[in-house]
């Protein structure tokens, strides 16, 4: 398999220019731990995650220095203190981004986040946003072919063909929670991940896959969430 054959692909992402609080409005609604930053054109310029909110001066929890260390310091403070009073996502993300192409290896993507220690990885082309695979899509995707061990008799190439058509067919439709579900495809199986809000979302992905040439079966692991409440500004 390949980051592209696993990976989330209606990303929800923010703009350098994003205020904080809006950043973090969105991964409480959404329910996720990092947000890839992209510009009007779509080229990833940083990442912002829970970890660059620890240390806030709202929460009192800016690091404290002794005058001596501030002076070894330096400009670091400097850095420092944007980090902790900065009000837009530029001031707060890493740019240190580490991506992947489509095609990389599911085991050049776990190389990336052993050797930085990260739980995503943007997926790009050309410096553009395509993706992104995180920890819990590699899980869905072992979880996938361990359900199933036997000998796989299909081409992996006709299985991502027709995750391809089911991710297509889901972005034309307005009722399907794209951003919330992950699609994996082995020996012909359609595996839906991810959570939904109501049934008649889960009938319908089914009914969805289901009419996709080649899908032997449909198999569902999907979660019934409640829609998250309203966050007033």
């Amino acid at each position: 398999m390949k980051a592209a054959d696993v990976m989330t692909t209606n990303v929800v992402t923010v703009r350098p220019e994003t205020p904080v609080i809006d950043a973090i409005k969105l991964m409480l609604q959404d329910q996720i731990s990092g947000l890839p930053v992209v510009d009007k054109s779509g080229q990833v310029k940083g990442i912002v995650t829970e970890g660059d909110f620890l240390r806030r001066a709202e929460l009192g929890t800016e690091r404290k220095r002794k005058r001596w260390l501030e002076w070894l310091l330096g400009s670091g403070l400097a850095d420092e203190y944007i980090h902790s009073h900065g009000r837009k996502v530029e001031d707060v993300m890493t740019t240190d981004v580490h991506a992947a192409g489509a095609e990389a290896s599911l085991d050049e993507v776990v190389q990336l986040m052993e050797r930085h220690r990260i739980k995503r990885v943007p997926v790009v082309e050309n410096g553009r946003l395509l993706g992104i695979v995180s920890r819990a899509n590699l899980l869905r995707a072992l979880g996938t072919i361990a359900a199933d061990a036997r000998v796989s008799t299909r081409s992996i190439a006709s299985d991502t063909v027709i995750r391809r058509r089911i991710v297509a067919e889901m972005r034309a439709q307005a009722w399907a929670p794209i951003g919330r579900v992950s699609v994996v495809v082995w020996d012909g199986a359609v595996h839906f991940w991810g959570t939904i809000g109501d049934e008649n979302q889960r009938r319908a992905l089914r009914v969805l896959a289901e009419g996709i040439p080649g899908v032997t079966d449909v198999r569902d692991h999907l979660e019934l969430v409640e829609p998250p409440p309203a966050y007033a500004d």
